[in-house]
Parts: structure tokens; sequence; C-alpha cells
């Protein structure tokens, strides 16, 4: 059977009609989020260019709230703020929290395709991929983050599930720290150590015309288109188109990857009501994926890594993933000071697959392995609403906000499993596809397996003293957790619902006008556990996981040049059991300390920088029976660095060169600290060139990650070994018309 002819019979499971599904979605944020009808937000009159420099959607003042972008700060690789849950659009210097928003500009630039490319900037998180499919996984602030837990326009439940594109997307905003009160409980429950929020396209004051063609080694291909206009009175609706298509070979032996993406944004600006809806399609093929990479027990070192390019993955391997989704959004001025928002989207996601990953049990490379294909579905609803407003009482002010906010997910998902066989790590045995042994569900139509709902309200106060040079944040959030789960057969076997109240505190004191200093206290939230059969206290129910935070920090912004210090603290509980009572209990807990400092900017005319340095001290504290106390926590490097710069070439005209090298320190792999991974160096290097050809502005790029093609172990979070990517060469050219 060939590859198409195999993803064509894996696909005949019938699917629900898109506008059943829709329909579903509309009634279910009504009914279960409590939603009503609301406006949807965009942002106010935006600054377009005609060039093929990215649009700028922003107002003419840093905001304070909403849904407003703040302006790029100079350099214009990052702005002067993100999205902050419930508060929505902040200024990163009136807020007690450590946030980075990346700009269309830094994505251009560095050709990323892919949030992974693009967070490779931040020395706090790390980027690596899921359990035997392809599904990206952040670790920020050493904590793991699910894609499906990243946020689209503010809301969770919206975004493509495993990977995310970023042909539609203006900014990736990072919130460093946990965030229970600003976005709530994920869906999955990742998260603790921070947020990734993105934020899609909008169309600009000047009307774009950019069309774009690439190429990504070994063999790739992609072309994609990008519209926008303003019309009607004083331009107050806009739409922006974006499309792409690119496949081929990566630089992965035998890997290749087929990538489908269209998205439209609607907007409307008027004097006191803006609303936005988004709607968006992506498709990605993964055949021969690179697999991770599972160590066997008996193992006394890691395995060396292979070359930069190998691959052990089967020829049966591959990955379909599909996601639709929508979002509208709103804001609706009742006063000079007063505001209501609204938020309401919805998705659906499929992925069907087989995978195999092997485990390794010699440092020769011998291992075995085994087949996996599974179908899975989810549809998610995801809701937010609210008013925010400012008062003063004599020389102080308040600004409130009162929100709610939730997320309702249903899963649907069957498997089949393969006999093993055996292979190894760096001379593969292909086999045919192995015969089924076992199963679960009905593969053609997947039974449900879970619904969780989210959902929680938040009241907070910021209160301005010294012409607001000192304000403190106080805040509460109400969150309810309730997940029920399925088994294969349609009986429910699991029940969880709980609810836990979580508080903020912050503080911000500006001294000078250049300079924040910050501190807060916010907790992270996830669903508690059930105690096991095999547990003397066998089906007890615990309260929501609640991690602690407590971070103090300097921002300074010179204008053209800024820089930040963190120092944070995180406590993480978790469930052991007791080996002499059988008693199981939320007893253990990790505690992760940190040091940042980051600079960005545009020091001298023509140079631009974005970088830093995390230290991580992360350790497990309390362990079942005391086993592990002291231990480095899995998957956590010691320190991550990153440097790059983007110089101007003098003399030459639209010139410019640009370098980023990244460093990761050494990490564990295992909770005993017996294995660990060694630290990593990649160089990334690239060069664009801005000309006329024929009378339109074009923009020739072409970059070259991990220059010296040096084969590494990324990273060991999840348990098993994720290897980095080869030299990979892209080249690009861009037509404004």
């Amino acid at each position: 059977m060939t590859r198409f002819d195999r993803n064509s019979a894996l696909s005949n499971a019938p699917r629900k009609p898109l506008a059943l599904v829709i329909a579903i979605r509309a009634a279910l944020a009504c009914g279960l989020l409590g939603t009503g009808a609301g406006w949807a937000q965009t942002a106010p009159a935006a600054t377009g260019v005609s060039t093929l420099t990215p649009i700028a959607v922003t107002g003419d003042a840093i905001p304070t709230a909403g849904d407003t972008l703040p302006p790029p700060a100079p350099g214009g690789q990052i702005a002067r703020g993100g999205r902050l849950g419930v508060l929505g659009e902040q200024d990163a210097a009136d807020v007690p929290f450590s946030v980075t928003s990346y700009t269309s500009a830094l994505i251009e630039s560095q050709q990323a395709r892919n949030l992974s490319d693009v967070l490779k900037n931040n020395p706090s998180v790390q980027s690596s991929y899921g359990f035997g499919n392809f599904a990206e996984v952040f670790v920020v602030r050493g904590f793991p983050l699910l894609s499906e837990d990243v946020s689209f326009g503010g809301l969770y439940g919206i975004a493509p599930r495993q990977v995310i594109a970023t042909q539609m997307i203006e900014r990736v905003e990072v919130l460093l720290g946990a965030n229970a009160f600003l976005s709530g409980a994920s869906p999955s429950g990742s998260g603790i150590g921070g947020a990734i929020n993105v934020e899609p396209k909008r169309a600009g004051d000047t009307p774009l015309n950019r069309f774009s063609v690439d190429y990504t080694s070994d063999s790739q291909v992609g072309g994609s288109l990008d519209v926008a206009r303003r019309f009607g009175p004083d331009q107050a609706f806009g739409v922006r188109v974006n499309a792409l298509q690119r496949s081929g070979d990566t630089g992965i032996d035998r890997e290749d990857r087929n990538n489908t993406i269209g998205s439209i944004g609607l907007d409307y600006r008027g004097d006191k009501v803006r609303t936005s809806f988004d709607l968006g399609y992506q498709r990605l093929k993964v055949n021969q994926g690179r697999t991770v990479t599972y160590l066997g027990s008996a193992l006394q070192a890691v395995p060396e890594t292979p070359n930069a390019s190998h691959n052990s993955a089967q020829d049966w391997s591959f990955s379909d993933l599909k996601s639709t989704f929508g979002m509208l959004r709103g804001e609706v001025d009742l006063s000079d000071s007063w505001t209501a928002y609204a938020g309401v989207g919805a998705s659906r996601n499929e992925e069907l697959g087989t995978y195999s990953s092997p485990t390794v049990a010699a440092l020769n490379g011998a291992a075995t392995a085994s087949r996996l294909s599974v179908p899975f579905e989810s549809d998610s609803v995801g809701a937010q609403f609210g008013v925010r407003g400012k008062v003063r009482t004599g020389p102080v002010s308040h600004s409130l906000n009162l929100g709610y906010s939730g997320v309702y997910r249903q899963t649907r998902t069957a498997f089949i499993s393969g006999a093993a066989y055996t292979t190894n790590l760096y001379n593969p045995n292909f086999v045919t596809l192995p015969r089924a042994t076992s199963s679960g569900g009905n593969f053609n139509d997947p039974g449900m397996r879970s619904r969780t709902r989210m959902h929680g309200l938040s009241v907070s106060d910021t209160i301005g003293v010294l012409d607001d040079r000192l304000l403190f944040t106080l805040g509460a959030r109400r969150q309810s957790i309730d997940v029920q789960g399925f088994t294969y057969t349609g009986v429910r076997d699991a029940n969880y619902n709980s609810s836990v109240t979580s508080p903020v505190y912050g503080v911000v004191f500006k001294p000078w006008d250049q300079v924040s200093i910050y501190a807060n206290h916010i907790e992270g939230l996830q669903q508690g556990p059930t105690a096991p059969n095999s547990a003397a206290n066998a089906g007890q129910v615990f309260a929501p996981y609640t991690s602690k935070q407590n971070e103090i920090g300097i921002k300074l912004d010179r204008g053209n040049f800024g820089a930040g210090v963190a120092l944070y603290e995180i406590e993480q509980p978790s469930a052991i059991t007791d080996s002499a009572t059988r008693i199981y209990s939320v007893d253990g807990l990790q505690r992760n300390r940190g040091l940042e400092l980051t600079v960005y900017g545009e020091p001298v005319r023509g140079v631009r920088v974005l970088g830093g340095i995390a230290f991580n001290d992360a350790k497990l504290k309390r362990t079942a029976q005391g086993t592990n106390n002291g231990h480095d926590a899995v998957g956590v490097p010691d320190y991550q660095a990153t440097a790059g710069v983007e110089w101007d070439v003098p003399g030459v005209a639209g010139l410019t060169a640009q370098g980023q090298v990244v460093r990761v320190g050494p990490q564990a792999f295992n909770a005993s600290n017996s294995l660990r991974l060694k630290a990593w160096t990649r160089v990334d290097l690239g060069v664009a060139y801005s000309t006329k050809v024929s009378g339109y502005d074009v923009v020739w790029r072409a970059n070259v990650e991990n220059v010296a093609d040096r084969g590494y172990w990324n990273s060991a979070t999840g348990g098993y070994l994720t290897q980095g990517a080869p030299r990979t060469f892209k080249l690009s050219a861009t037509m404004g018309f």
C-alpha cells in the first residue's frame, strides 16, 4: 500500500457536518458558558505601511486594557506590552508580571514557521514536541505547556491543537509565571510556569497586497498570500486574508510535510463599538516524521546522538492534523470610563495517525518498538465577558475589572496497537505495518472519552497613588473544574468536580519614568488527582492543585533600548503514595527557582538586539519515600541563553545581516538523576535584501539554522528524548503589489 493509499484507507471514518458542529458550539457557548450574545473587539485605527514592512496595528498611545495591541518597541521585534487574560492588553511597564510579545516583523525576519521558531528567542522557554506525535510542547520556567493550552485572542480552546503556524499571526505573547487569576485553569492542566497567547492579523490603514514564495531544504516549496483592505465611512471596516500552501521533504531523512492554511479576519472600529471576527483552517500532514526516543531502565548512560538528519521512523508512520476555528470578540464603551467586553470562539480538531517510537535498551542503539494507530477528535468552546473601568477616590485611582471566562471541551478517540518489533536507533530495521494485537473503541467512529469544563469569575482592582507611580493590584478568581472520563465502551469511569479560590497580589513602583520595580504573588491551578484503586484511600478526590509563585523584578525602558531582571520561585504540589500506609496524598513538591536577564531594542541606529539568559534551579523537594529529594527536576536545563543581532549593513541600502546563538545547559533525564543530557549550542544566520524589481517592492531572505549541522539531544521533557533539527536552509522572495 502506498503512502497515499494508506492515508485514504485510514481517513474513511465518517465526520459530523461542520455546520452542525458550529451550531452545537454556539449552543454550548450560550448555555454552558453563559455568554449570551456579545460584541467582539478589534484594534482602533492602525498604522499600516505600503511597503513590505509588517503592519503594526496599534493606536497612538500605549493602551491600558482591551484588545488594542500595544505598539512595537524600538527595533520592532517585540511590543511594549501584551495580553494578561481577563485584564486585556496591557503596557508592560504598568503590570507586576513579566510579559514579552513578539511581532510579525520578527516572525518574517527569521522566517519563523511555527511557534517554536518564534519562542527560540525567549531564554525562559524551551521548545520540544509530544510523545510519539508531532505536537509542539513548550517548557516555561521549567514546567510544560502543551500546544493545546495556547490561547487565541485571549481564549482557550480556539487555536489549532498541536502545531500553530505563524502565517495568520500578528503577535506571539508570552506571560512568564503562574497565571490562574489572569487566564484560569488551562484545558489540559499545563502552563504552571507561563502562558502563551497568539493574536491574529488585522487590516491596517494602508492597503496590503503581498505574495511570497519560499524554499526550505531538502525540497520544500511554498507560496503564500497576505491581502488587507479597509473601507466604509472613516475606514471603519477591515478585512485581512491569509493563505499558504507548502509541501515537500524536510532536512530530516525521508521526512516530508504538507501544510495548508487559510484565514480571514474581519473587524469594525466605531466610536463606541469595536468588533472582530476570525475564521481559520489549518492542515498539517507529516509522513515518516522523526520520532521521540525512549530509554530503557537498564541504561547507565544516555546514548550518543545520531547525526543531525538521521531518522529512524518507519515508512508507514504518519500524522494528519486538521483544525477549523473561529472567534468573535468585541467591546462597547458604556461611558468615558467604563467598557463592556465579550468574546466567544469554537474549534474542531482532528488527528489521524500511525506512530512508533523506539525504546533503546543498549548503548549500541538496540531497541524495541510497536505500532499505535489513533483517530482523535475534539470540539471546544471558549468564552469571556466582563466589564472594566476607571474611577478616582480623591488622589487615588482605581482600575477595576469583573470578568468571567471559561472553556468547554469534549474529546473522542480510539486506538489500534500492533505487535512489537526489534530495531536500532542508529541502523533502523524497517518492517511492514505490524498486525493489530489489541484495540479500543470504534476506529471509524471514535466514541466520547472526556468532557471538560473549566470556568471562573475574576475580580480585581489596580490602585494607583503618587500620580500612578505606585500601583497595587489585588484580585481573586473563583475557579471551577469539572472533568468526566469515559471508557472505550462509553461507560463513565471518572467524575471530577471541584472549585477553588485563587488570589493575586502585585505592586509596581516607578521611581523614574524609565524604570519599573515590581513584585507579585500569583497561583497556578490544575485538576486535582483521584486516589487509585491500589491505594488504601482509593477513590478519594482531591481539590485542584494550587501552585504558588513569588516574583520580583525590574524593567528598564530607555526609549531605544530596554532590559529586564526577574527573580522567581514556583512551588508545584504533586501526589505520592506512602509505601508503608499505602495512603495516596498530595504531599509531593517540586520547587523551581530562577533568575532571568533580558535585553531588546535598537541601542545603535541600524543595530537591533534581542536575547537574554535564564538560570534555573528546579528541585524535587518531597518525593515518595524521600528517594529523590533534592534531585534536579526532569527536563529543566541548568541555564538557557539566546543572543540575537540584526545589522543594517552601512553603504548597502536595504541589506540586513542577522545572527543568533542559542545555548542550553545540561538537564536531568530521570528523577534519580543517573542520566543527564549534555549542554548544546546552535548558531543561526541570515541575510535580507529589500529592493525594487520592475517597480514592485521585493524582499529576498536567506536563513540557515544550525549552521554547524550538529546532532544533539534537544530536550528530556516528558521523560523521553527529542533531537534537534539538522542544518536547514530557508530562502524566500516576498513581493508587494
